[in-house]
């Protein structure tokens, strides 16, 4: 494409997203649609940061009660700085990647404390805040404020590959697609742009199938008219995940109450809560088989749990036993109706399932 059309098919694609997207937008809780655009409202940028946080590597599907439950107990980012770290925690259990909850609550902290509860407009004083990085900034800037800041997460990516059939493959096509994104937004509603350019990776230009005919900037796809469009955007073969092993123990007392634990609060799950286990990370191995128990007991085998990280599979081997003492070890005795209200992680509450089969199905949590 020469660099004088460049201009006219940046105008094309900004006008007939924006187009599309004032008729098909999804409606989202943190969204403020076209219509109420149009009549004046504008984002709050507390709910904005609060559901691009949460949409980090997370379904839209699996963040909205989360969202729904934080703005609800917490509407304002002044109320989330004065929640305890331990309640913003539990909140958070379930939904992943708990580094991001350990900075929400930072962020919130800084957000309240010396920026008078306002979050800075630019893109620079955004990822200035604790856990905001280059594409958080970037649509906080857009969405929130207005600024022409080129927003690109996966979605997009998967969107402007087939546009222009990049065929760097990812993530080395990064910069490059961030570079087209940049001279397609226009400075003229930056942030519904970059949310219609989500909705439409999520419903039409999708990883596979997509569907085409209905999409409102067919005609300036390079992939469509090439028939290539499921070979964008192009990826490097995944590397197989590495697989660890530990242990959990699930102690439960003669009274049922449960052993529970708060996890180091830095590192995997950090300050989360959890039963014991061995000393297993990301890059190596814990013990395994009963001598790793955190105190002598009735050790018995439950199988063994599976659970998926970012970058590892974890396998921990689970032991349950009834203890007649109180044990010399860290931590608290739980009763096992208020297990769902701690802030427990997916895989502990796979360990607790595994002795308690039942405990965390739909109507008991």
């Amino acid at each position: 494409m020469s660099s004088a059309e460049q201009p006219k098919t940046a105008h094309e694609i900004a006008s007939a997203l924006l187009a599309w997207y004032d008729k098909h937008a999804r409606a989202l809780p943190w969204r403020v649609s076209p219509t109420e655009r149009s009549q004046g409202v504008v984002a709050d940028p507390y709910r904005v940061w609060l559901s691009e946080i949460m949409l980090q590597q997370t379904t839209v599907q699996a963040v909205k009660p989360y969202f729904e439950n934080f703005a609800t107990r917490w509407p304002t980012v002044a109320d989330l700085a004065a929640a305890s770290t331990e309640d913003v925690m539990k909140a958070w259990a379930g939904l992943g990647y708990y580094s991001r909850a350990r900075n929400l609550k930072k962020c919130a902290d800084v957000v309240a404390n010396e920026h008078g509860g306002r979050f800075p407009q630019t893109e620079d004083g955004l990822r200035a805040l604790p856990g905001i990085g280059p594409y958080t900034a970037a649509a906080i800037a857009a969405i929130a404020f207005n600024q022409p800041a080129a927003v690109v997460d996966g979605n997009i990516e998967r969107v402007f590959t087939r546009l222009f059939e990049i065929s760097t493959p990812l993530p080395s096509a990064k910069a490059e697609i961030r570079e087209v994104v940049a001279r397609a937004t226009p400075a003229y509603r930056p942030g519904d742009f970059a949310q219609a350019l989500m909705d439409l990776g999520a419903t039409i230009c999708t990883p596979k199938r997509p569907a085409c005919a209905l999409c409102p900037i067919n005609e300036q796809c390079q992939a469509r008219q090439s028939g290539n469009q499921e070979q964008f955007p192009v990826k490097l073969p995944k590397k197989a995940k590495p697989v660890r092993l530990g242990a959990a123990f699930v102690a439960e007392r003669d009274d049922g109450e449960v052993l529970l634990v708060k996890r180091p609060d830095t590192g995997l799950l950090g300050g989360m809560t959890g039963v014991p286990t061995s000393n297993w990370t990301v890059r190596a191995d814990g013990e395994t088989g009963r001598n790793a128990a955190p105190f002598e007991g009735n050790w018995r085998s439950k199988g063994v749990i599976s659970h998926v990280f970012t970058h590892f599979e974890l396998r921990l081997e689970v032991f349950h036993a009834v203890v007649t003492h109180k044990p010399e070890h860290e931590g608290w005795w739980s009763n096992p109706d208020s297990l769902p209200g701690e802030a427990l992680p997916t895989v502990m509450k796979k360990a607790l399932s595994a002795a308690f089969p039942g405990l965390f199905k739909k109507g008991k949590t």
